[in-house]
């Protein structure tokens, strides 16, 4: 099975958001099932910062060796930072998805999180087949 960290919330295409320290600031990125989905991330076309969002709009296409996919907002916020090392090492997703292989952060309405799938429902729509 995949990791599947408590701490976070989930989408049913398989983001996730993590808190930060500010409430309105979240780091968004793909689950380890995703990846492991996916097979190996080759590339990501990701936006800039100022970049706005609705929740479920989609911020770009991730590309893997066996598929190119696209990346959806898990609500609604504006870009902050996109991590820049996903450009010359975009496999930091397949290694790292929870750490290094971050896509995003994001300001959002921090009672936005709370609509998300915590762990345990995230694990159970995994292993009902985890489709979008």
């Amino acid at each position: 099975m995949s990791s599947i960290p408590a701490e976070l919330r989930y989408t049913q295409s398989h983001e996730y958001l993590k808190s930060t320290a500010d409430a309105t600031v979240v780091v968004v990125g793909i689950t380890d099932f995703a990846q492991g989905e996916l097979g190996d991330v080759v590339y990501l076309d990701l936006p800039k910062a100022g970049a706005k969002y609705g929740a479920h709009d989609s911020f770009g296409t991730i590309e893997a060796v066996k598929a190119v996919s696209d990346l959806y907002s898990p609500v609604a916020g504006e870009v902050l930072e996109v991590n820049p090392r996903l450009e010359g090492e975009p496999s930091l997703v397949n290694s790292d998805p929870y750490g290094d292989g971050w896509m995003l952060k994001m300001k959002v309405n921090a009672a936005d999180v709370a609509s998300l799938m915590d762990a345990k429902a995230y694990e159970a729509h995994c292993a009902a087949g985890g489709g979008h």
